[in-house]
């Protein structure tokens, strides 16, 4: 009996010794630890939400926001595959040792008060698909070293104080598709270089100190969606003629950039939905060929236009703004621009032609009721102010347009909300919440794409739509649509955490599929609530 013992000893202590060899061999590659702890040490983390970084191994002890590969890539270690740092107050910052998480793909400290610049080391993680810096305080210029990374999908570092010139080593981005480097300082020209770029999708530099010349050579980027250059300083230069030849262009926005020189004919661009050329110098006639069915948006305002409004504006399905104003437009105002349009349900169409030297009206002006007409400042407003004084008092477009929905049930228990879009009437269950905005849609008022919205976001997220509600959507300067979202379980009253960190990662990884009318988002806050802080 003894003998048996000490056999089925011997095999257990084998059977251990082995189980042990391979949890030591599950640990984290040991100069990654080390990077992790040189990055903690750059942090000021006044709500301690990295304490367990020094508790354990950080892959087999779920340190906050560190995620890993889930098994070894050279059989002995695991490695860091993302750091997921959003919105946990965090300051300091970013250690050179970041590039020491070489086998990294996103790298997440977005909406933080980390200041410093970024470490040029970055440029060695060349796994990394996603750089998100956005929302922070970083300056100094951009790394030579990013335009290195092969694998780079997505860089946003905007909403900081980055300075200095575009790297030419951009040009080297093959893979780059999205461009987010708006509200920053950045200055110079935009390198011509960029323009062989094969996947360029958003190029949004709004909200810089760009000088010199917009790069013609950018018609030939094959499938550049938007270009977003508001608040620039082209001083001088006018709009290359071969941005017409942008076949896929579906948003243009070129606001406040010191142009000057005609406007060339966008009609070529088939798709295109969105153009905004206001506060420049533009001059001579306004074209007179018909823009894309598709656009929504047509903002001329604030320029040197002249001639007479054309009647190409005309029947233009979905149209929501056509703003003039500002301008020296001379002869008729129309009176035919809303007919075809679809205004049906809560859609609505603004015409301002203020402060031009309209002279006389075409037809009489009977718009329907959600068709807005601005004429104050136009000499037909002297001249008929019993027929058109409606139209001619001063005003605003208003900016602000927000939603929200007042809820009407008993209250539920704790952590439990009613779900509004329940297709069981007053049905509780624990959400989380979401803060998304709309970075460059491409319209300019949401409330006749609610419902598409819906049905976008839940399908890119693999969700019914009974388990999204939209809490409210205000519309910000750019313009932007920030969104305040709640998701719930489907006809239960609570998620798995599986399904949290699913939906979750679908945000943070960028995988919901691109929208052509809702352009790129932001994740501005993803809250757990119920389900926990963070990552784990």
């Amino acid at each position: 009996m003894s003998a048996k013992l000490l056999f089925y000893g011997i095999i257990l202590s084998t059977l251990y010794f082995k189980y042990m060899l391979y949890a030591e061999a599950q640990t984290t590659d040991p100069s990654e630890v080390s990077a992790l702890g040189a990055i903690k040490s750059n942090l000021i983390d006044p709500l301690g939400h990295l304490d367990n970084w020094n508790d354990g191994d950080p892959c087999i002890s779920n340190w906050t926001g560190v995620i890993c590969h889930n098994s070894t890539l050279d059989n002995e270690y695991l490695h860091v595959l993302e750091l997921q740092l959003l919105r946990m107050n965090l300051s300091g910052t970013l250690s050179p040792e970041l590039g020491a998480l070489s086998r990294m793909e996103i790298l997440d400290f977005m909406w933080n008060n980390i200041s410093g610049s970024i470490p040029t080391e970055v440029g060695n993680i060349t796994s990394l698909r996603l750089l998100l810096l956005n929302g922070n305080k970083l300056s100094g210029s951009l790394p030579e070293t990013i335009g290195y990374l092969p694998n780079l999908d997505r860089i946003q570092i905007d909403q900081n104080f980055i300075s200095g010139e575009i790297p030419r080593s951009f040009a080297n981005l093959n893979k780059t598709k999205h461009f987010h480097m708006n509200n920053n300082s950045i200055s110079g020209q935009i390198p011509a270089e960029l323009a062989i770029l094969p996947n360029l999708v958003h190029f949004l530099l709004d909200n810089n100190n760009l000088t010199g010349h917009l790069p013609p050579e950018f018609s030939r980027l094959p499938n550049l969606l938007i270009l977003q250059l508001d608040n620039n300083n082209f001083n001088g230069t006018s709009i290359p003629a071969s941005y017409t030849n942008m076949s896929k262009l579906l948003k243009l926005s070129l606001r406040n950039c010191s142009l000057q020189g005609p406007i060339p004919d966008f009609s070529t661009i088939p798709g295109l939905g969105y153009l905004d050329l206001s506060w420049n110098k533009l001059n001579g006639t306004i074209p007179t060929n018909r823009l894309s069915g598709n656009i929504t948006t047509i903002d001329l305002s604030h320029n040197h236009l002249s001639g007479s409004i054309p009647l190409n504006f005309s029947g233009l399905p979905n149209l929501q703004r056509l703003l003039l104003e500002n301008n020296s437009l001379s002869g008729s105002v129309p009176s035919t621009i809303w007919r075809n349009i679809n205004l049906t349900g809560n859609r609505s169409l603004i015409l301002d032609f203020q402060f031009n030297n309209l002279t006389n009206i075409s037809d009489t002006l009977r718009p329907p009721a959600n068709v807005t007409i601005l004429l104050h400042g136009n000499p037909v407003c002297n001249e008929n102010q019993l027929q058109i004084g409606q139209f001619c008092q001063l005003q605003s477009i208003p900016f602000n347009e927000s939603s929200t929905v007042a809820l009407s049930c008993n209250s539920c228990p704790e952590n439990y909300e009613y779900n509004p879009s329940a297709d069981i009437p007053c049905f509780c269950a624990i959400p989380f919440h979401v803060e998304y905005r709309l970075k460059s849609p491409g319209f300019s008022n949401f409330q006749p794409y609610y419902v598409d919205f819906e049905v976008y976001l839940t399908n890119g997220l693999v969700l019914s739509i009974n388990q999204l509600h939209i809490d409210s959507v205000v519309r910000e300067e750019g313009p932007r649509f920030r969104m305040q979202l709640t998701l719930f379980p489907d006809r239960i009253t609570i998620f798995n955490t599986s399904e949290v960190l699913r939906i979750r990662s679908m945000f943070t990884g960028w995988l919901i599929p691109d929208s052509d009318i809702f352009g790129p988002y932001e994740l501005l806050n993803f809250n757990m609530g119920y389900y926990g802080y963070g990552i784990s």
